[in-house]
């Protein structure tokens, strides 16, 4: 019976490492080395194909979804020694990433297949949620944000993607849909597993690029 100890420990001890390998691997889907030049294909790509109304759409919703973070986060770290634990004051930018730039852009290729006139708003929302789930549920497993952040993150994120599909409306008959989603796909996994390390940048910068003299 002495040996059944180290044994547990030791597949506990695999398990757990199993489990962060593969948050790991979820969570870098929404790391911005892989979302911003997802984000900036899609809208040339969009653009050049004539789109410009989806263009315009895809660059203002996911532009700014992508700007309400880098505020919260330059706010944040500029101010957290004022805010309290009860606050979440860091939102989880991967999770606001994902679903926003995976939702949106996946919610208008089901869109462009089938005629869901009347289900897109709800079709996005559920897509754009499932996306936040998951790679809030990878922040949370890595101890990278606490529950409030990633719920903050989530439902920006599944406001930007909605916001597009909104925006843009249904996409065009000379944009074909599915080679959109296969070019982003080849981005994705040419990227990858590369990581910015946006957080440590944006901690530094904080204390001269926050725009109010007190903390709002």
């Amino acid at each position: 019976m002495t040996g059944d100890a180290p044994i547990s420990a030791s597949v506990k001890l695999s398990n757990t490492w199993s489990s962060l390998v593969d948050a790991v691997g979820v969570t870098d889907f929404g790391d911005q080395a892989v979302v911003v030049p997802l984000a900036v294909g899609i809208a040339l790509i969009f653009a050049l194909s004539g789109w410009r109304r989806g263009a315009l759409a895809w660059t203002a919703a996911i532009g700014s979804t992508l700007g309400l973070i880098l505020f919260l986060k330059l706010r944040f770290f500029a101010c957290d020694h004022l805010l309290t634990e009860a606050r979440p004051g860091n939102p989880s930018g991967h999770t606001a990433a994902a679903a926003a730039v995976y939702g949106g852009l996946l919610a208008t290729a089901m869109r462009s297949i089938w005629n869901i006139k009347r289900w897109a708003l709800p079709f996005t929302v559920a897509i754009a949620v499932f996306l936040a789930v998951v790679i809030g549920a990878s922040r949370l497993i890595l101890d990278l944000h606490s529950m409030g952040e990633v719920v903050v993150g989530g439902t920006i994120g599944v406001v930007g993607a909605l916001s597009f599909v909104m925006l843009a409306g249904p996409p065009l008959r000379g944009v074909r849909m599915l080679r959109v989603v296969a070019i982003g796909l080849l981005i994705v996994f040419m990227l990858h597993g590369f990581r910015i390390t946006a957080e440590a940048a944006i901690k530094s910068a904080a204390t001269n690029l926050w725009p109010f003299p007190e903390c709002i």
